[in-house]
């Protein structure tokens, strides 16, 4: 499949008027009826359907997205306990690396926790699969990103056999009640799946091949993993279905477009901040007596 091949920007349909009026997060919720196979990767779900326009945009969020983290990190000085989890998952080349980039184009970088799961190590493969996890969650009052997750232990686990099903078919209950007590106690979720076709990924291991400076990103056991592509869309079925909670809901990002991923993802945290809506601890001390003490000293 070569670059000629590829479709053009305009070429999917544009969003409804009934679609253009939800916010994103309705549009892109899984809910209890949800099949990642009715999900087309590369429809524009809403917002604009021109790559500069949309760039432009999801660069205008930047102003909000700071001062909500900036209330964010004000309200934990004041003994707040809210932070803000943003989970990435997604098939080999769907862009997590690209969409942790959109966020810290719209966010303050100090402000950011930033970790990627691979392999577990010897030491992690003698804990409990949430031993790992639990060690890199944000602080409170700070947003945490994080490239692969807990998932993968009900992902790549599932289908490489890489522990008994008796063990990883448990997981998912496993997950669900480690992320409720984690709600309960302020953290807030945003699960994203970020959403490619076969084909789309076919393309980008071979633009990878094709530049001398990319071929570090590139890895033959993906070629691998693509024969294995209809286990993997069946897992990710599973795992969202049965890990979309009301506390906890998954969000599927139609990812071919990287443009359109990034404008869909950097909505997402703009809507899961306004919702927070973290607010500045009160005041505890006589602002006009400081004032004096201030110019006085």
């Amino acid at each position: 499949m070569g670059k000629k091949n590829k479709k053009k920007n305009n070429d999917a349909g544009e969003p409804g008027a009934a679609e253009q009026n939800l916010s994103v997060r309705d549009l892109l919720r899984v809910g209890p009826d949800f099949q990642l196979s009715a999900v087309d990767p590369r429809r524009i779900v809403a917002g604009p359907a021109d790559k500069a326009e949309a760039r432009a945009a999801a660069a205008a969020l930047e102003g909000e997205v700071t001062e909500w983290q900036e209330r964010l990190f004000a309200e934990s000085k004041g003994g707040g306990q809210r932070r803000l989890l943003i989970v990435l998952q997604g098939m080999d080349t769907s862009g997590k690396g690209g969409a942790a980039k959109a966020i810290d184009r719209i966010s303050e970088p100090i402000g950011l926790r930033m970790r990627s799961f691979g392999p577990p190590t010897r030491e992690e493969k003698r804990r409990h699969f949430l031993w790992r996890i639990n060690r890199a969650l944000p602080p409170v009052g700070s947003i945490g990103i994080f490239d692969r997750s807990h998932y993968e232990d009900v992902l790549i686990v599932r289908v490489r056999n890489l522990v008994p099903e008796d063990i990883w078919s448990g997981r998912y209950d496993e997950i669900n009640d480690w992320e409720k007590k984690l709600t309960d106690g302020g953290l807030v979720f945003l699960k994203c799946m970020l959403h490619i076709s076969k084909e789309e990924q076919q393309q980008r291991l071979l633009d990878r091949l094709a530049d001398p400076t990319k071929h570090w990103k590139y890895n033959p056991g993906d070629v691998d993993e693509r024969q294995l592509w209809d286990q993997y869309q069946e897992a990710y079925q599973v795992a969202l279905t049965r890990c979309s909670t009301d506390y906890a809901p998954w969000y599927v990002i139609p990812a071919d477009r990287k443009w359109h991923r990034d404008w869909l993802l950097s909505n997402l945290v703009a809507e899961t901040l306004r919702e927070m809506n973290p607010q500045y601890p009160p005041t505890d001390f006589d602002v006009e007596v400081e004032k004096a003490r201030v110019e006085n000293s």
